[in-house]
Protein backbone atom coordinates (compact mmCIF):
# COMPACT_ATOMS: atom_id res chain seq x y z
CA UNK A 1 0.00 0.00 0.00
CA UNK A 2 3.10 2.43 0.65
CA UNK A 3 2.85 2.75 -3.25
CA UNK A 4 -0.62 4.40 -2.92
CA UNK A 5 0.21 6.82 -0.61
CA UNK A 6 3.26 8.02 -2.93
CA UNK A 7 1.61 8.04 -6.13
CA UNK A 8 -2.06 6.81 -6.57
CA UNK A 9 -2.04 7.63 -9.96
CA UNK A 10 0.21 4.75 -10.27
CA UNK A 11 -2.54 1.92 -9.10
CA UNK A 12 -4.04 -0.10 -11.66
CA UNK A 13 -7.51 1.19 -10.50
CA UNK A 14 -6.70 4.53 -10.83
CA UNK A 15 -4.57 3.96 -14.30
CA UNK A 16 -8.18 1.68 -15.57
CA UNK A 17 -10.63 4.73 -14.26
CA UNK A 18 -8.96 7.50 -16.18
CA UNK A 19 -9.09 4.84 -18.94
CA UNK A 20 -12.65 4.78 -18.87
CA UNK A 21 -13.04 7.94 -18.29
CA UNK A 22 -10.98 9.24 -21.53
CA UNK A 23 -12.99 6.59 -23.35
CA UNK A 24 -15.98 9.08 -23.19
CA UNK A 25 -13.99 11.52 -25.05
CA UNK A 26 -14.85 10.99 -28.71
CA UNK A 27 -13.28 13.99 -29.84
CA UNK A 28 -10.23 14.94 -28.08
CA UNK A 29 -11.92 17.71 -25.90
CA UNK A 30 -10.08 16.29 -22.91
CA UNK A 31 -6.39 15.21 -24.09
CA UNK A 32 -4.96 18.31 -22.52
CA UNK A 33 -6.99 18.07 -19.05
CA UNK A 34 -4.99 16.17 -16.49
CA UNK A 35 -5.80 12.63 -15.19
CA UNK A 36 -5.92 14.40 -11.74
CA UNK A 37 -8.18 16.81 -13.43
CA UNK A 38 -10.39 13.89 -15.15
CA UNK A 39 -10.85 12.31 -11.59
CA UNK A 40 -11.65 15.64 -9.56
CA UNK A 41 -15.58 14.77 -9.42
CA UNK A 42 -14.72 11.24 -7.66
CA UNK A 43 -13.08 13.63 -4.54
CA UNK A 44 -15.62 15.16 -1.90
CA UNK A 45 -14.77 15.79 1.19
CA UNK A 46 -16.42 15.37 4.57
CA UNK A 47 -18.00 18.95 4.27
CA UNK A 48 -18.25 18.90 0.57
CA UNK A 49 -20.58 15.64 1.62
CA UNK A 50 -22.54 17.43 4.73
CA UNK A 51 -23.84 19.94 2.13
CA UNK A 52 -25.70 17.28 -0.29
CA UNK A 53 -29.15 16.71 0.38
CA UNK A 54 -29.90 12.79 0.89
CA UNK A 55 -33.89 13.41 -0.12
CA UNK A 56 -34.79 13.57 -3.44
CA UNK A 57 -33.34 11.63 -6.32
CA UNK A 58 -29.38 11.08 -7.19
CA UNK A 59 -28.72 13.13 -10.00
CA UNK A 60 -27.70 11.29 -13.40
CA UNK A 61 -24.21 12.20 -13.48
CA UNK A 62 -23.83 10.51 -9.87
CA UNK A 63 -24.96 7.49 -10.59
CA UNK A 64 -22.82 7.63 -13.89
CA UNK A 65 -20.19 8.26 -11.78
CA UNK A 66 -20.56 5.40 -9.26
CA UNK A 67 -20.82 2.77 -12.32
CA UNK A 68 -18.30 3.85 -14.05
CA UNK A 69 -16.12 3.45 -10.20
CA UNK A 70 -17.33 -0.26 -10.73
CA UNK A 71 -16.46 -0.52 -14.33
CA UNK A 72 -12.69 0.07 -13.42
CA UNK A 73 -12.98 -2.08 -10.21
CA UNK A 74 -13.85 -4.53 -13.42
CA UNK A 75 -10.77 -3.56 -15.30
CA UNK A 76 -8.71 -3.87 -12.81
CA UNK A 77 -9.57 -7.25 -12.02
CA UNK A 78 -9.24 -8.00 -15.45
CA UNK A 79 -5.77 -6.82 -15.22
CA UNK A 80 -5.06 -8.36 -11.98
CA UNK A 81 -6.43 -11.98 -12.95
CA UNK A 82 -6.27 -12.23 -16.80
CA UNK A 83 -10.51 -13.10 -16.13
CA UNK A 84 -13.09 -10.03 -17.44
CA UNK A 85 -15.48 -9.38 -14.63
CA UNK A 86 -18.14 -7.43 -15.66
CA UNK A 87 -20.45 -5.17 -13.18
CA UNK A 88 -24.28 -4.93 -12.81
CA UNK A 89 -25.56 -2.21 -11.24
CA UNK A 90 -29.52 -1.72 -10.06
CA UNK A 91 -30.29 1.41 -8.42
CA UNK A 92 -33.23 2.69 -7.05
CA UNK A 93 -35.24 6.15 -7.78
CA UNK A 94 -33.65 6.99 -4.02
CA UNK A 95 -30.44 6.27 -4.36
CA UNK A 96 -30.02 2.55 -2.65
CA UNK A 97 -29.39 -0.51 -4.49
CA UNK A 98 -26.73 -3.12 -5.41
CA UNK A 99 -23.73 -3.82 -7.57
CA UNK A 100 -22.51 -7.49 -8.41
CA UNK A 101 -18.75 -7.98 -10.02
CA UNK A 102 -19.37 -11.52 -12.49
CA UNK A 103 -16.65 -12.86 -13.31
CA UNK A 104 -17.95 -16.45 -15.48
CA UNK A 105 -20.12 -17.95 -13.31
CA UNK A 106 -18.47 -16.66 -10.38
CA UNK A 107 -20.09 -13.48 -8.06
CA UNK A 108 -16.75 -11.82 -7.20
CA UNK A 109 -18.50 -9.15 -5.60
CA UNK A 110 -21.63 -8.10 -4.21
CA UNK A 111 -21.79 -4.77 -2.62
CA UNK A 112 -25.05 -2.93 -1.39
CA UNK A 113 -24.94 1.01 -2.44
CA UNK A 114 -26.43 3.42 0.52
CA UNK A 115 -26.72 7.02 -0.49
CA UNK A 116 -24.74 7.37 -3.43
CA UNK A 117 -25.86 10.98 -3.83
CA UNK A 118 -22.50 11.81 -2.01
CA UNK A 119 -20.75 9.02 -3.51
CA UNK A 120 -16.81 10.26 -3.14
CA UNK A 121 -13.23 10.01 -1.41
CA UNK A 122 -11.70 12.24 0.49
CA UNK A 123 -8.40 12.57 -1.95
CA UNK A 124 -6.97 10.48 -5.20
CA UNK A 125 -5.27 8.28 -2.58
CA UNK A 126 -8.33 7.05 -0.42
CA UNK A 127 -9.96 6.81 -3.58
CA UNK A 128 -7.05 4.31 -4.98
CA UNK A 129 -7.15 2.74 -1.80
CA UNK A 130 -10.32 1.64 -1.86
CA UNK A 131 -10.46 1.09 -5.42
CA UNK A 132 -7.93 -1.38 -4.88
CA UNK A 133 -8.95 -2.77 -2.06
CA UNK A 134 -12.08 -3.97 -3.91
CA UNK A 135 -10.42 -5.32 -7.08
CA UNK A 136 -7.85 -7.50 -4.86
CA UNK A 137 -10.39 -8.32 -2.78
CA UNK A 138 -12.36 -9.76 -6.34
CA UNK A 139 -9.34 -10.89 -7.26
CA UNK A 140 -8.93 -13.79 -4.53
CA UNK A 141 -12.47 -14.99 -5.04
CA UNK A 142 -11.13 -15.66 -8.37
CA UNK A 143 -8.23 -17.34 -7.09
CA UNK A 144 -9.83 -19.26 -4.51
CA UNK A 145 -12.50 -20.24 -7.51
CA UNK A 146 -10.65 -20.42 -10.77
CA UNK A 147 -12.87 -23.23 -12.07
CA UNK A 148 -16.05 -21.08 -11.92
CA UNK A 149 -14.43 -17.76 -12.76
CA UNK A 150 -13.21 -19.21 -15.94
CA UNK A 151 -16.08 -21.27 -16.91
Amino acid sequence: MAEILEDPMTTPFLQCLVGRLRAEDQFGAWDRKSDATLLKDYIVTKSERRQIPIIGDPDPETLDRVEKYYQAVGLAVERLTGVVASPMMKMSHEGFGRVVLIAGNLVVLSRTLRDVHRFGFEDLAALAAEGMKVASQAATMIEAHPELARA
